[in-house]
């Protein structure tokens, strides 16, 4: 058992936030150790992969992909599926302590990758087509706000007083958005205290203070937003 806990858990992603943000977060929280191992996507024009293709069928994954996670024997691929395999191996309450919120945290999973996906479709668009791409998103973004701010209420997380799962998640698209937008959280009172609160839970505070945090970039070289420091600073 020592020697099980004491193993690390491996996490690879490209060399950004996305997608492997919300599990750094996680494994912070649960004080799982790993490794954050980065693939470099290459400079324009290319902007080769090589540096992930070259060892991506080499790792003993069924569905080689990025992010993955290595747990010993486990090798999963699916950002969600490396959430709840944590959560089941740190602390399965973060999945829900009874039947109901467990369904209530599955939604929210799955809610959640609904409001990424709209965003990465901007994120990720032709730079020539971003402004306009930006200002239908910012025009509905309030419309989808409201629903989270009144579902949130007066609780300190998304399913009660502690975190869950998909905390980890809404809040790195929050911050995402935040950085995009400054002032796209005014009016939503819920939402500031929420994102606050999650960022001085102590191992996330003290991660966010460390070099292994990395506030930018947010995308991968070829978005339109985001892969850059200069356009990411909160």
């Amino acid at each position: 058992m020592a020697a099980e806990q004491q193993s690390k858990l491996v996490v690879g992603y490209w060399d950004i936030r996305c997608l492997a943000e919300p599990i750094r977060f996680l494994l912070e929280y649960t004080g799982l150790p790993y490794e954050d191992r980065r693939y470099v996507q290459g400079h324009a024009p290319d902007y080769s992969r090589e540096h992930w293709f070259g060892v991506k069928n080499s790792l003993g994954l069924d569905f080689p992909n990025l992010p993955y996670l290595i747990d010993g024997d486990v090798k999963i691929t699916q950002s969600n599926a490396i959430l709840r395999h944590i959560a089941r191996k740190a602390n399965p309450a973060l999945l829900g302590k009874d039947l109901k919120e467990q369904a209530q945290i599955d939604m929210l999973i799955d809610v959640l990758v609904d409001f990424r996906n709209e965003s990465v479709d901007m994120f990720y668009c032709d730079p020539n087509e971003f402004a306009e791409k930006k200002a239908r998103f910012l025009n509905r973004l309030p419309g989808s706000l409201k629903q989270f701010d009144a579902f949130l209420g007066d609780k300190k997380f998304l399913a009660g007083d502690e975190p869950t799962v998909p905390d980890f998640h809404f809040c790195e698209m929050l911050s995402e958005h935040v950085m995009m937008e400054p002032h796209c959280l005014q009016g939503f009172s819920h939402l500031q205290a929420y994102l606050a609160r999650f960022r001085a839970l102590p191992a996330i505070e003290a991660y966010m203070k460390t070099d292994r945090f990395r506030n930018t970039p947010v995308n991968n070289k070829v978005a339109a937003w985001g892969a850059n420091a200069t356009e990411a600073s909160h």
